[in-house]
């Protein structure tokens, strides 16, 4: 049986679910994640397209990335939470969605830490397996 991993928006209009595990899950210091997030930092899992499947209705955004890559993101239209996002360039085929919006938020832990150079001096992250990458 294939696991399964379900996010949803806040007010649970907007779902996620999400066949597998993850191909990535990284923690990432952008301006636009710092914003998207309203925190210092945003974490998100990302699994191939025909891997997750969507249900309700969404708006999208589009905005360019620091790293010059255009950037989609979906969000209820009723509560405007974040439900999942594309990245062209090098994450084509790949939907993220960020870690907190899962049932399950400790289901994964980040493999990858970047943009670094962005990234607060009192924020630390950790584990042996972790790639920073500025």
């Amino acid at each position: 049986m294939t696991e399964r991993h379900t996010a949803s928006c806040r007010c649970g209009q907007l779902k996620a679910t999400a066949r597998g595990e993850p191909v990535r899950v990284s923690v990432c210091h952008c301006l636009d994640c710092k914003k998207r997030s309203g925190s210092s930092f945003a974490v998100q899992a990302r699994w191939p397209a025909e891997q997750v499947t969507i249900e309700g209705r969404s708006k999208s955004w589009m905005n360019i990335a620091d790293s010059g890559n255009r950037i989609t993101f979906h969000f209820c239209p009723d509560c405007g939470s974040d439900v999942h996002y594309e990245i062209d360039g090098k994450f084509d085929g790949l939907i993220a969605i960020p870690l907190g919006a899962f049932e399950d938020t400790y289901f994964a832990s980040p493999r990858f830490s970047v943009w670094e150079g962005r990234k607060h001096d009192w924020v630390e992250i950790l584990g042996d397996e972790v790639e920073h990458s500025h």
